[in-house]
């Protein structure tokens, strides 16, 4: 009789203990290679058939490449502008050209410039799962953040098409 009370004791605090350590875990999305391939695949494609070579880089919510597409012809810097655009677009999860045309209004937010790995030009997108980032996609090498920045959100409109 005693031996099955300590069984039961054990095994209730078992489950408290489990339950206390559950209670620290989050439930979250996270970025498939497949997906991010889809992403930078489709907005080099997006680029491309408007004559643009650029680069497309996406990253995961850490910051971290996942994926990375460089059209033919495009220029070498492309590769590491795309890259710090999707790194900017994560980290502060807002895109990268919302966050320039503040710096350039906003005295206090140019000291964003400073940030190391931060680059404050068009063409960084956050990849949202309802309001949750996941990612993002930086796009580099179109003549102008704007353009980029439109090839960036083509390549996520057409993954989350696929999504579904």
């Amino acid at each position: 009789m005693q031996h099955s009370l300590v069984k039961v004791a054990v095994t209730l605090s078992l489950i408290a203990v489990g339950a206390a350590h559950a209670e620290g875990l989050r439930d979250r999305k996270d970025m498939s290679l497949e997906l991010a391939t889809q992403i930078a695949a489709q907005a080099v494609a997006t680029c491309s058939a408007n004559g643009y070579a650029v680069s497309a880089t996406v990253v995961d919510r850490a910051g971290t490449v996942r994926a990375v597409q460089r059209a033919d012809g495009s220029g070498p810097h492309t590769i590491d502008s795309s890259r710090l655009k999707a790194y900017t677009a994560a980290s502060a999860r807002e895109n990268t050209l919302t966050m320039m045309e503040r710096a350039q209004r906003v005295p206090a937010a140019a000291n964003l410039a400073h940030i190391p790995g931060f680059l404050l030009l068009g063409g960084g997108v956050p990849v949202k799962v309802g309001d949750e980032v996941i990612g993002a996609v930086g796009v580099g090498g179109a003549p102008g953040g704007q353009l980029d920045e439109q090839c960036a959100l083509a390549g996520i409109a057409k993954a989350s098409r696929l999504d579904r």
